[in-house]
């Protein structure tokens, strides 16, 4: 299933990790394990450095997979949401479920 990860790093770790340079290297590792489907950077609503990366969850048991690295390497927070393409929910049978439901 493909999911949307927002992973948002608290200050101190990761200022640490940049100033040491070790930063970039230990985002490369987790991302090329992780391998995303998408990956951006920002700055969330609250100035916080943070992550919104597209990746797939095979079943429920990979969430460890997933989070473990981020949590791991730089005490970080996630939120996993399942998220669908333009295609997905087409196939989704909206229309019998109006018809059902409406």
């Amino acid at each position: 299933m493909r999911m949307m990860m927002s992973v948002s790093f608290p200050v101190e770790p990761f200022n640490a990790a940049v100033k040491d340079g070790s930063a970039g290297a230990k985002m490369k590792k987790i991302l090329d394990q992780l391998k995303p489907e998408a990956a951006y950077f920002i700055a969330d609503r609250n100035g916080r450095r943070s992550g919104i990366l597209i990746v797939d969850l095979a079943d429920a048991s990979k969430i460890p997979t997933l989070a473990e690295p981020w949590f791991l390497t730089f005490n970080a927070s996630i939120e996993l949401l399942p998220v669908m393409l333009p295609e997905d929910l087409a196939a989704a049978g909206l229309e019998g479920l109006g018809k059902q439901w409406g």
